[in-house]
């Protein structure tokens, strides 16, 4: 029997009725995060659990921040023991201090580093940075990266019309027609078009922001160091946004796992563990910008938030960083990644449907197309119903994702891995069926 069967009649009536009080108070229903029709219960470890009783292996993992799992007992232990001693105070603490000191450490990038809360705002405030830094305009970023929800980030992020780089296309309504003049747009992985752009506007580009994984899609060889290259050549900060694969692609990120060192980095996720937490870490002539003493009034960037470095957040993250440097974590999780594509792939080969597993073992999906995907319009060529078609299968066999990515968690089992193997398999042939 598949994991994700409901429990009974009586729990599915309490789904709806919670489902029915959510259409009521929430706009769409939701949190604008995620189906609203799921609501979950509880979590613990590599498992979760909805209000129909319904179990599942959990690839979701609250979008990437429960790297150890939910409800670690070490994770937990840090946090009863904060708790009787203040959950926040806007003041610096000990333990923020001490986090600050972990993440610098591990980043080749990062000389210092600033708190905020959610990595959308350590993205704008990144890019508010490159700005006051070099005294430009505008941010070249990649079409189909994703930056959080400023007004520059919601520049091209997912657009609905392919129009010709560099124009920026807003993805919201609400965003002032202005917004698109400050950022130029370019094509992930494309080396002579970035070139290209970068030699026709350096004079007005503050900045470089670039996911190394860009969304699931890997860099191509040398395309990050040109960029490198490019922002040297032409006094522009390059910016990484770390926010998904900071301490998830081995403990000093993406980086360090690519060999290219950017100028600033952004973090999130994983830093919180569980909590809301992230920060802007980057070369000390940068970051002095958040001090007034050193750069004056006029290259000052103003920056606070209640919860930054809040001290509940910070003996988590320092918790699950200390848990993720111990010998064999990253080479285990990258295992079972490995393992989990190489499933997806036999099986699909086996039904004769065409794919690509995009991503790295960390984080990765599979993208129904014979054709290469290297940006994001190669990924708007995957079949669309074979997608969803899969994904249905998936959960129905208790296989907890999102649409679009797998995340893996260092709790996931040998037991789970067993599991989603069949459900792999069932899934496949699914598809196969459906011809």
């Amino acid at each position: 029997m598949p994991l994700a069967t409901p429990t009974s009649d009586a729990h599915l009536d309490q789904l709806d009725a919670w489902q029915a009080r959510a259409r009521q108070i929430l706009p769409a229903g939701g949190f604008g995060n995620f189906e609203p029709e799921v609501i979950i219960q509880r979590g613990q470890g590599s498992r979760i659990w909805d209000e129909a009783g319904r179990e599942y292996i959990d690839y979701l993992i609250g979008s990437g921040p429960m790297l150890l799992g939910h409800g670690h007992p070490e994770v937990d232990e840090a946090i009863r023991e904060q708790l009787g001693k203040g959950l926040t105070f806007f003041a610096n603490n000990t333990a923020g201090i001490e986090l600050a000191e972990v993440i610098c450490a591990a980043l080749p990038c990062a000389d210092q580093l600033r708190y905020v809360s959610t990595g959308g705002e350590a993205d704008m405030y990144a890019m508010r940075l490159a700005r006051a830094h070099t005294g430009r305009e505008k941010i070249l970023k990649f079409e189909g990266g994703y930056h959080g929800m400023s007004a520059e980030a919601l520049m091209s992020m997912a657009p609905k019309t392919l129009v010709n780089f560099p124009l920026a296309m807003p993805d919201t309504a609400g965003l002032p027609a202005s917004a698109s003049d400050g950022v130029l747009v370019a094509p992930f992985n494309d080396f002579e078009a970035t070139r290209q752009i970068i030699a026709e506007h350096a004079h007005e580009i503050a900045g470089i922001i670039v996911e190394p994984l860009q969304r699931l899609i890997p860099p191509e060889p040398g395309f990050l160091a040109m960029l490198r290259a490019e922002a040297d050549a032409h006094g522009m900060v390059l910016i990484f946004d770390e926010v998904v694969t900071g301490f998830r692609f081995g403990y000093g990120g993406a980086q360090t796992l690519y060999g290219v060192t950017p100028d600033v980095a952004t973090l999130g996720k994983t830093i919180g563990g569980g909590f809301p937490l992230a920060a802007i870490a980057g070369r000390a002539d940068i970051m002095a910008h958040f001090d007034k003493a050193k750069v004056g009034e006029a290259g000052f960037l103003f920056q606070v938030g209640t919860l930054s470095g809040n001290p509940m957040a910070a003996v988590a993250g320092l918790k699950t960083l200390e848990i993720l440097r111990r010998p064999g974590t990253y080479e285990a999780l990258e295992a079972k990644g490995k393992r989990i594509m190489g499933c997806i792939h036999q099986n699909l080969e086996r039904v004769g449907v065409a794919h690509q597993i995009v991503g790295e073992p960390y984080l990765f999906d599979v993208v129904f197309t014979g054709q290469r995907v290297l940006s994001y319009r190669d990924g708007l060529k995957g079949d669309a119903g074979q997608s969803a078609a899969w994904n249905a299968a998936l959960r129905a066999q208790g296989i907890f994702k999102s649409a679009g990515k797998l995340y893996m968690s260092v709790a996931h089992s040998e037991e789970d891995l067993a599991l989603t193997e069949q459900a792999i398999a069932v899934a496949a042939d699914a598809l196969q069926k459906q011809g």
